[in-house]
Order: C-alpha cells, then sequence, then structure tokens
C-alpha cells in the first residue's frame, strides 16, 4: 500500500469503485493547449488510479472512458480518442497483465475500428482468468442502451420483464453494483452512466479536473466513503 492510501479496515473498502473521468478538454483549455493534450494527461491520471485502486484493495474499478454521446463530437476528436485508446491499450496491456488484473469492457462495440475491438478482445482473452483487480472499462456505454439491450433481451427470450429479470442481463450482471461514484470535473450529474447499477451507490462529486486527479484524491474519496452510513432506504438504528 502506497503511503497516500488510507489505512482502513477492509470493511470499509468499497469493493467496487466507479469513475466518471472528466475534465480533459478544460484542463487542456486552461494551459492553451489542444484537446488532445488534456486527453493524453487523462491517460497518466488513469493509469495512476488504477494502480491506486490495485494497491488499496478495491477489487473492482469501472472507468467511463467514452459515451454512446460522445460519438457527437467532431469528427476529428472521436478520431483522435479512437487511436489514443488503441495506443494505450497495446502500451498497458503487459503491465496490467503481470499485475493480474483482469480486463473487461462494456458497451455498443458495433462502431468501433476493427482494429480496437480485435484488440479489446485479446486483452479480455489475456486476463480472463486474472485473479487481482477487475479493471471494466465503459466504451460505446449508456445506461438507456445497457436497460434496452437488457429489455429486448428478454423480449427475444419471451420471458417477462421484472427488476430481477432486467438486473441479470445488464453488461455486469456479474458483478455488484458498484459501492463509490466518484466523478470530477466539478459537474452534478450521471451523464448516462450506470444508471440503473448507481441507484444506491455513494457519490463522490469533486471540482477536480481528472488530469490532476491523483492517488492522494483517491485515497480522500476512499476515506470520504468510510465515513458513510450506508441505509439503503433504511432507517438509521437506534443509538
Amino acid at each position: 500500500m502506497t503511503s497516500d492510501l488510507p489505512n482502513l479496515p477492509d470493511m470499509r473498502i468499497p469493493a467496487h469503485v466507479a469513475v466518471i473521468m472528466d475534465g480533459n478538454g478544460r484542463w487542456a483549455k486552461q494551459r492553451l493547449r489542444p484537446r488532445a493534450f488534456g486527453h493524453q494527461a487523462g491517460v497518466k491520471s488513469a493509469r495512476r488510479i488504477v494502480r491506486a485502486a490495485h494497491n488499496s484493495g478495491v477489487k473492482m474499478l469501472t472507468l467511463f472512458a467514452f459515451s454512446q454521446e460522445n460519438w457527437q463530437r467532431p469528427p476529428i476528436e472521436v478520431s483522435l480518442l479512437m487511436g489514443l485508446f488503441v495506443r494505450t491499450l497495446r502500451r498497458e496491456l503487459g503491465s496490467l497483465h503481470r499485475s493480474a488484473v483482469r480486463i473487461r469492457f462494456i458497451g455498443d462495440h458495433g462502431d468501433f475500428p476493427n482494429d480496437l475491438t480485435a484488440l479489446m478482445q485479446d486483452a479480455e482473452s489475456l486476463t480472463r482468468d486474472n485473479a487481482g483487480l477487475q479493471l471494466i472499462i465503459a466504451v460505446g456505454y449508456g445506461g438507456h442502451w445497457d436497460i434496452a439491450q437488457a429489455a429486448s433481451s428478454l423480449c427475444r427470450d419471451g420471458l417477462p420483464i421484472t427488476p430481477q429479470a432486467i438486473e441479470a442481463r445488464l453488461a455486469v450482471a456479474d458483478l455488484p453494483h458498484p459501492d463509490l461514484l466518484i466523478r470530477t470535473g466539478g459537474e452534478k450529474r450521471l451523464s448516462n452512466f450506470l444508471l440503473w447499477q448507481l441507484a444506491y451507490t455513494e457519490l463522490h462529486l469533486v471540482d477536480t479536473l481528472w488530469p490532476d486527479f491523483d492517488e492522494a484524491a483517491f485515497a480522500a474519496a476512499l476515506s470520504w466513503y468510510a465515513s458513510r452510513d450506508r441505509r439503503y432506504g433504511r432507517v438509521p438504528e437506534a443509538s
């Protein structure tokens, strides 16, 4: 465990942390640099937080890397993001595998370049049996899409649509819902991320732009989570 991470009891460490990585473009603009500069800095921050999650005892980390709405950005930026994704995955895959990280991708990947989808499949196959941190990367993902595809799957199979049935057909149906959501960049919204799964997640919203979010900020988020009283709609227990 690094010195930046809090020494929390295991029972107070969130098993599943989700992150909306927001603020790359604004970070670059503050430095009078193109948005690509911010996205490249954001990759470095993602690397730091994956390492911090691994060292802290978090079991699952879900990163919102590219939403379905991001397709509406200028084509040149979308192309840049796709290329950056390919280069980053190629560069980081070996290190992640050696650290026993299991990589998974969720979302609608039908419009992704063939080389990217092939690389994603290779990464999942290579790391499938790893027993360390589960790193779930949401790309081409939207919460509306996730719920709709689950309902459509039930309809195709002629099954009734119930909350329990939808739950079983979501993109990460085999994983527990996130305990903690971290959103950087100062915005106060979910942006169509894990809408079903975040019903009772603790929301830690910070003004820090994603490229500036570091191990100390992650440690602060874990400490904040440890102070929360999670009641899931129940009243507090009498003292």
